[in-house]
């Protein structure tokens, strides 16, 4: 018997309950759903039957058994457990996968407080922190409330969430950038002078 907390599934519309999402919902489950995928092919060029892809976030570890249950309750394909969560809610868009159809962030559907800040592992974290020091250097900001403003205006929702729960850090980084930008210009207005 396997034990996961995070699964991820399949869910096709042509056999799916009309109210798959409901009976979710009302199961409690935190779960986060793809945008339709309707324009995925097979190497043959053939269109993949429409689908979506999920995220099943439970509060603990759960059984292959029992999330089976569930997804024979929406008529659905084995669920399989998730090693990085981070990288299947990439999936979700194709987002590491160029040569695939794109598909939009806006899309995606999340229920019952499902937050991919708070399950993925601290390896994912400081990987997203690091992405968002990167564009903090690239973009040349000097305050977080800039920052945050990127970040949503580009729809960066999932460093977003980092980003506003590790507040602290990346204030003091942005503050001591500002800073030290501050004392270099007021070094060079000395030397001019």
């Amino acid at each position: 018997m396997l034990k996961k907390r995070n699964w991820g599934g399949v869910v096709y519309p042509e056999s799916a309950p009309d109210d798959w999402k409901e009976i979710l919902k009302l199961k409690g489950i935190s779960f986060a759903v793809s945008p339709l995928h309707d324009k995925d092919v097979n190497p043959t060029g053939e269109l993949k039957k429409a689908h979506y892809h999920i995220i099943l976030s439970f509060t603990g570890p759960t059984t292959d058994k029992t999330v089976k249950q569930i997804m024979d309750e929406l008529n659905q394909p084995l669920p399989i457990p998730l090693e990085s969560v981070r990288g299947y809610y990439r999936y979700f868009t194709h987002q590491d996968n160029p040569e695939k159809y794109q598909y939009d962030k806006r899309e995606i559907e999340l229920y019952n407080g499902f937050d991919v800040t708070d399950v993925i592992n601290s390896f994912e974290v400081f990987q997203s922190l690091k992405e968002i020091q990167i564009l903090i250097l690239e973009n040349d900001i000097y305050e977080y409330s800039d920052l945050l403003d990127y970040l949503m205006e580009n729809d960066f929702m999932e460093l977003w969430n980092v980003a506003t729960t590790h507040t602290l850090f990346l204030n003091t980084y942005i503050t001591s950038k500002r800073h030290k930008y501050q004392k270099k210009l007021a070094e060079l207005r000395q030397t001019v002078k």
